[in-house]
């Protein structure tokens, strides 16, 4: 009775919109997809679904709909006689399953839009213009490390290079100017905070 109701209209929409949803995420899951990739021109603040990646909210939509869709089926199949009434039953049952996956959906997304931030996460670009300490003995253009402290307080330990012939080494104060993104390491400068225009201000 649950695979004929589940294969039946108008469940079998939603059944498929399910299947489409498990395949995603099982993607997601393996690394192949990301969970924001239809994110893109989709706005979903005026069906009052923002706040959250769109396939997160396909995917509550869908699986809400396909249970509502799936139990007034179950529910009305030994109660509704077949002919023009059934299908009548089964609109009002598509229409009510959607009706009630968006209410349930937007009631959802209130406590799960904390989860999804609108900030972008850390960056290494982040560190681009901030003082860092040398780690290594020497810092030139094949080789060197600094710590470095990023503005909420965290530290990391990076990869640095440097042009010129300026002494920089162990201990010593640099300023990460540019980051270098097929290298993945960041070009630094020795740092005296005395010429530093924002210190004399």
């Amino acid at each position: 009775m649950f695979l004929e109701a589940a294969a039946g209209f108008p469940t079998v929409l939603f059944t498929a919109a399910l299947l489409v949803a498990v395949c995603f995420w099982l993607l997601v899951a393996v690394g192949v997809a990301g969970a924001d990739s239809f994110d893109g021109d989709a706005d979903l603040d005026v069906l009052g679904l923002g706040g959250m990646p769109v396939a997160v909210a396909f995917s509550l939509l869908t699986a809400v709909g396909w249970f509502s869709s799936l139990s007034a089926t179950v529910l009305l199949d030994p109660v509704v006689p077949g002919g023009a009434l059934r299908g009548l039953t089964d609109l009002a049952v598509l229409a009510a399953s959607l009706v009630a996956a968006w209410r349930v959906t937007r009631v959802l997304v209130r406590p799960l839009h904390r989860l999804f931030p609108d900030e972008p996460g850390p960056s290494r670009a982040d560190f681009v213009g901030l003082t860092c300490t040398i780690r290594t003995g020497r810092v030139d253009a094949e080789f060197g490390q600094a710590e470095v402290a990023a503005l909420d307080g965290s530290t990391a330990v990076v990869q640095v290079r440097r042009q010129g012939d300026e002494p920089l080494g162990l201990g010593g104060t640099g300023l990460l100017y540019a980051y270098d993104e097929a290298g993945e390491f960041f070009w630094v400068a020795p740092y005296d905070p005395a010429l530093d225009p924002r210190q004399a201000a």
